[in-house]
């Protein structure tokens, strides 16, 4: 197939997709109802605690039941990952490239029925879901090519000038050792998939812990892991609550490296630990984002009204990239506003697993709960809701009931700058406008603010570059209809946050990335 999903890409694909898509659901909802262990040194491993999974969008519909790890469970998965660390850090690297890149291929070809399980698991349209599943292929190829690209980050340097003497010397990187990665709900196979990639391709051993609300994710990588041929050990898959499984493997003595995604305080708690012990150990942490949008003047307020609904509303706005904040010139707001409303309208809500239906649930009911009372908070203070604002529970229109899954409408208000939803990461369907009288207005505003994720821009050409000069994020896009703050896929847009988004300033798949994973030893032989 000529086309090439991306989520750039995503908005027109050809019919044979859907009739694929279609197909997997089908073969995937047949199958629900099972239960699934863990992952561990190269075996499924059955615990005690399974908990039980359903679909965010229908409480009806059930899952499976879901291995939950107890401590001694934890403790086997670091205990089997350090005893496989030698052998694996040992294996040429051509071949640990290989096989990560197998591990790609498997899932390549699994795709959409990783997907289906994806909609299912999360409430994400065919489309996201779709293009997360290749995403994570495309981390396991890129970060298996960019490794050998490196010659495995292994540099002759020019010989000691001692007349008579031959003193070689060479930089080479080394893996860690067991590095645990912590992946969040609203991507789980990406944001655990892409980190697994890049610390098993540079020849560290990987223990996955995933998102409690997003067991299955993990479960399947595990499948694709272990059917490519990795030896035991090597990556291993556990479930179970961020403060007792995910706190158990952060403070193991085997612990070398971190690969966080997920809030700030957690983010910030995990960095300070890993500098604390008898040695500072790495740990890369993207920590999310309140992520604004400039709209000038000179903008085209077509393209703009596109890139800033799918951006904050795609994927009910659990995305760490999604837009919150927009600042546009007060002469065309009212413009820009018309179209918002006209967006957002048409935006079609319900089960995720309908074609037509591009906006599911949010993933639990604490964020269904939050999104009331962030809401009720606007009304409060005094915001102008724009569009959007409730809860959805009741069938309208002929569409399947609603009542049983967390739905809720895209928001957009107004609100005085005091308000302090402008500076809290909500994480839910909520985007703020505010009127600005020039953009140099509206650039203090969008740099006022701990974070740095994304941000996104619509105006002339010739504005474009005052833009870039001046905006405080590590990932941004000019006039782009396709996603105002989203969108980054590896090979094409680096992804990392500056300021208190992310712990190192290097972004994921850039050409800086894989490096964070090993440590230089610097090596003279004299002969």
């Amino acid at each position: 197939m000529s086309f090439r999903l991306t989520y750039a890409t995503m908005y027109n694909p050809p019919e044979a997709m859907h009739e694929r898509f279609d197909a997997a659901m089908a073969r995937v909802e047949a199958t629900l109802g099972g239960s699934h262990p863990l992952f561990v040194n190269g075996a499924d491993c059955y615990t005690a605690e399974y908990a039980d999974r359903r679909a965010p969008f229908d409480s009806d519909l059930r899952l499976g039941e879901f291995a939950l790890a107890s401590l001694v469970d934890a403790d086997e998965a670091m205990a089997a990952a350090q005893a496989a660390f030698p052998a694996w850090r040992a294996t040429p690297v051509a071949e640990r490239a290989r096989m990560v890149r197998r591990v790609g291929d498997l899932m390549e070809q699994r795709v959409y029925e990783i997907a289906a399980a994806l909609t299912l698991e999360v409430g994400k349209n065919r489309m996201e879901a779709l293009g997360e599943t290749q995403e994570t292929v495309d981390f396991f190829h890129h970060y298996a090519n960019d490794f050998e690209n490196h010659a495995g980050y292994t540099n002759p340097l020019p010989d000691d000038p001692i007349e008579g003497i031959a003193s070689h010397n060479a930089s080479v990187m080394r893996p860690y050792g067991v590095w645990v990665v912590i992946a969040p709900f609203n991507f789980p196979l990406a944001l655990a998939g892409g980190p697994a990639a890049a610390a098993l391709v540079t020849g560290n051993t990987v223990v996955l812990k995933g998102a409690s609300d997003t067991p299955w994710a993990g479960r399947l990588l595990a499948d694709c892991i272990r059917d490519a041929g990795l030896p035991p050990g090597v990556f291993n898959y556990l479930s179970g609550s961020g403060r007792d499984i995910g706190e158990a493997l952060v403070q193991h003595p085997h612990t070398a490296g971190i690969t966080f995604t997920g809030s700030v305080p957690v983010g910030r708690q995990l960095m300070q630990h890993m500098v604390s012990g008898a040695y500072p150990r790495p740990c890369i942490a993207e920590m999310g984002g309140k992520n604004p949008c400039i709209v000038t003047a000179r903008a085209d307020l077509e393209r703009a009204a596109a890139g800033i609904v799918r951006s904050a509303y795609g994927m009910s706005g659990q995305k760490c990239s999604a837009l919150s904040r927009v600042y546009v010139h007060e002469s065309i707001a009212d413009a820009l506003i018309e179209r918002l409303q006209a967006q957002i309208a048409a935006i079609r809500i319900g089960d995720p697993r309908r074609r037509e239906h591009w906006l599911g649930p949010v993933v639990n009911a604490a964020a269904y709960a939050n999104y009331q009372r962030y809401a009720d908070d606007l009304r409060a203070a005094g915001a102008r809701v724009i569009s959007g604002g409730a809860q959805l529970g009741t069938a309208s229109d002929g569409a399947p009931a609603l009542a049983r899954g967390y739905y809720v409408e895209p928001l957009l208000a107004e609100a005085s700058l005091t308000h302090p939803l402008w500076r809290q990461e909500m994480f839910l369907p909520i985007l703020m406008l505010h009127r600005c009288g020039d953009r140099d207005e509206a650039m203090r505003l969008a740099n006022d603010t701990s974070m740095g994720l994304t941000a996104g821009f619509f105006g002339a050409a010739d504005e474009v570059a005052w833009f870039h000069d001046h905006i405080e994020a590590g990932v941004t896009y000019a006039n782009r209809q396709q996603g105002a703050t989203t969108g980054a896929w590896p090979g094409y847009q680096p992804f990392g946050g500056w300021k208190g988004s992310g712990s190192t300033g290097k972004a994921i798949a850039s050409f800086y990335y894989l490096a964070q994973y090993l440590r230089e030893q610097s090596r003279t032989v004299v002969e």
